[in-house]
């Protein structure tokens, strides 16, 4: 057996590196470990051409300094797919990398990238600094009854036959109000297609105890700032429901809340995906949401 076993490393290098290069960035490194000439031929820039996309998007001067000689393709895969490092694109208002385990191509929009209602009228939001992102500024929710968050990109940026997801990515501060209740709608269209799902930008665990009641940062419109009502006034509404998408905690210390998902069929033809966050009929006032962008990246089984 393990004389048969020795018998495909005999293969020449162009054979094994034509081979690997069918399957994907992570095979090739699983196979990189087998043997010696497996090593050669995963390593390859055979193998590693056939995994960097032949349509990169131009990037920011200086986003991708030049390698040292000898020239690696698998390095410069590695280094466009660090996705806790995304490199900017020229206008520095969109970054990417690409998706580590099949190469495929994801962005991230900043809120200056979106469409954000009432976002220049400073009474209602604020351009903020963020020191934990790729971007220089993101946008801070001050006061508004009209939450309404879209962007869109081209679907010829994106990768072919590859499924994605939009997330967007924000904060909350501690004097957020309104974003527990009532939920958002999402939505995710592609041509004639349009997805939308319930979600809610913040879980309201807190009431957990007090099932019904509406969560302590919920205020009907009034004249604001709001004042803080009395628990003992609180109305009676049903809880979040099982199928309404709460966001998650990522690594980078950021939440990320599931806009939908979509195919990328890639057939050449000009198209774009939008899509959109909004709450525009409870008309309470909502208020310390702090927007990073929406991230479009390959959507993992499982």
């Amino acid at each position: 057996m393990e004389a048969e076993a020795c018998e495909i490393t005999r293969l020449p290098e162009e054979l094994l590196s034509a081979a690997l290069s069918r399957t994907s960035p992570r095979d090739a490194c699983r196979a990189a470990t087998v043997s010696p000439a497996f090593r050669d031929a995963a390593d390859s820039d055979a193998v590693w051409a056939c995994f960097l996309p032949r349509d990169l998007p131009p990037l920011a001067d200086g986003e991708l300094p030049p390698a040292p000689p000898p020239p690696c393709k698998k390095n410069l895969f590695l280094r466009l797919s660090d996705s806790g490092s995304p490199l900017l694109l020229p206008d520095k208002l969109v970054s990417m990398w690409l998706d580590r385990d099949t190469g495929a191509k994801c962005y991230m929009l900043s809120a200056r990238e979106l469409s954000i209602v009432w976002g220049d009228t400073p009474q209602y939001w604020s351009w903020i600094p963020l020191a934990d992102s790729r971007f220089s500024e993101g946008a801070q929710l001050l006061h508004v009854c009209w939450f309404d968050i879209s962007g869109k990109i081209p679907c010829k940026m994106l990768s072919q036959d590859t499924i994605y997801a939009a997330y967007i990515v924000f904060k909350v501060n501690e004097h957020f109000l309104g974003l527990d209740y009532p939920v958002q709608e999402a939505s995710v269209s592609v041509g004639e297609t349009n997805l939308t799902r319930k979600v809610c930008l913040q879980s309201n665990d807190e009431d957990e105890n007090e099932a019904g009641a509406v969560p302590r940062h919920y205020w009907p419109v009034r004249s604001y700032p709001p004042q803080r009502t009395r628990r003992r006034n609180r109305r009676v509404v049903p809880p979040h429901g099982e199928n309404v998408g709460l966001p998650l905690k990522r690594a980078d210390g950021w939440m990320e809340l599931e806009l939908g998902e979509f195919f990328n069929a890639g057939d050449g033809e000009d198209g774009e995906v939008s899509f959109s966050l909004m709450e525009t009929k409870g008309g309470n006032w909502k208020s310390g949401l702090i927007v990073q962008g929406i991230e479009i990246r390959r959507k993992k089984s499982g």
